[in-house]
């Protein structure tokens, strides 16, 4: 199995090469997928969220306000980490579960925290989506209806790009359309496939 570790920060359009990965045929592991499963109730990270943050952040059925709890830690890079520090190891538990029942040759695993949550120890390759931080603030806007204000906040919470890109094997500049998006990636795509028969061929 080879795992492709797939991140970029908000607005680059991650989640958008992770569909056509899945497209063309990867299985895919969607991290913040993960994270809401394990702070939904019953949840192995649902009571230790409410414990570190407080009954604030609970809606009236019970489940975890993810907006409100957003907003707490999105303002607060030390809440931000204690977050992390809460929810990241149980959603790598999730994740290596889920490697191990794969039986696709080839797995994407998209976290915006790939690299900080340590999750590159599972990955053959890391892959890094950039885009201007323009870019980034129209996308958000216009797919999360968000203001100029909170886009700029959500962006400038996370590390600058460069710091990612510095982790990369690969760096895919989401700067186009999605037809010359979906070039770069069917591109990538094919050198992953070329490298696979090269090993199958070889043993």
């Amino acid at each position: 199995m080879f795992i492709i570790g797939l991140t970029g920060n908000i607005g680059t359009g991650k989640s958008t090469v992770m569909k056509l990965l899945a497209e063309l045929g990867a299985e895919t592991i969607d991290a913040d997928r993960v994270a809401h499963e394990v702070m939904e109730p019953g949840g192995p990270a649902y009571l230790k969220v409410i414990g570190a943050f407080g009954k604030d952040i609970v809606k009236p059925d019970g489940a975890i306000d993810r907006k409100r709890l957003g907003e707490v830690v999105f303002r607060d890079a030390a809440r931000l980490r204690q977050l992390e520090q809460v929810v990241h190891p149980v959603v790598e538990e999730r994740i290596v579960e889920r490697l191990q029942a794969n039986e696709k040759p080839v797995l994407v695993i998209e976290a915006i925290k790939l690299i900080e949550a340590g999750l590159t120890a599972l990955c053959n390759e890391v892959w890094v989506v950039t885009s201007p931080e323009p870019v980034q603030r129209a996308r958000l806007k216009q797919t999360r209806g968000m203001g100029d204000a909170e886009a700029r906040m959500r962006i400038n919470a996370q590390p600058p790009q460069a710091e990612k890109v510095k982790a990369a094997g690969v760096v895919i500049e989401n700067t186009g359309s999605l037809d010359e998006l979906k070039q770069k990636v069917t591109a990538e795509w094919a050198r992953v496939q070329a490298a696979l028969s090269s090993q199958t061929t070889s043993v």
